[in-house]
């Protein structure tokens, strides 16, 4: 799934209540498996001046980028950030690594070739699903379709349930955030 998609769905599974608390750490928890992908990206186009096709052919699957790009999507690391979490009584760090393990698991059933290390770095394995949810030859078109739909009523869900200003601009922000998405990929990519 595309970021903002990750933020409003693990926000309706996890911060329904309409304060910073809550909001905060589900967000965050939402961003942080793909942020080194932001930070692959910045120094990849804009430091290195790589070509698009080379970024997505070769430097995405080189070692040094997809230890980094792991670590953040580890199963066994986010559940000891968790369990640590829950030992401590932390509700921030509790729902930030809850989100996080949320995030993975709409990102396993969804990447086929650029599927991640999940069990990273104890295990080198990798699941790579039938079906992605951005490559056509995987049924990336019905899952954009379905993704797209998914994150439309479940932003209408949360802006409505919310009453809070911090809440409700969360999902405007969002929401921009997934529309500028699209138009970086319309600009870029088609």
């Amino acid at each position: 799934m595309n970021t903002p998609a990750h933020v409003v769905l693990n926000l309706l599974c996890l911060g329904r209540r309409d304060e910073g608390l809550f909001i905060a750490p589900v967000i965050l928890g939402a961003i942080l498996p793909d942020a080194p992908m932001f930070v692959f990206y910045f120094v990849e186009k804009v430091l290195r001046n790589t070509p698009e096709s080379i970024i997505w052919s070769k430097s995405y699957f080189e070692p040094h980028w997809q230890n980094f790009i792991d670590l953040f999507n580890s199963v066994p690391l986010i559940l000891v950030g968790l369990l640590v979490s829950l030992w401590g009584r932390s509700p921030f760090g509790t729902l930030l690594f809850a989100s996080m393990l949320l995030h993975i698991a709409g990102d396993l059933p969804l990447h086929n070739d650029d599927a991640h290390r999940h069990f990273f770095p104890f295990s080198d394995w990798r699941f790579h699903s039938p079906v992605s949810y951005w490559d056509p030859r995987y049924y990336g078109n019905l899952v954009s379709v379905i993704e797209v739909s998914a994150v439309m009523i479940s932003s209408f869900l949360l802006f409505n349930g919310y009453e809070t200003w911090l809440g409700r601009g969360a999902i405007a922000t969002t929401g921009l955030l997934y529309l500028a998405y699209f138009g970086y990929i319309f600009a870029v990519w088609m």
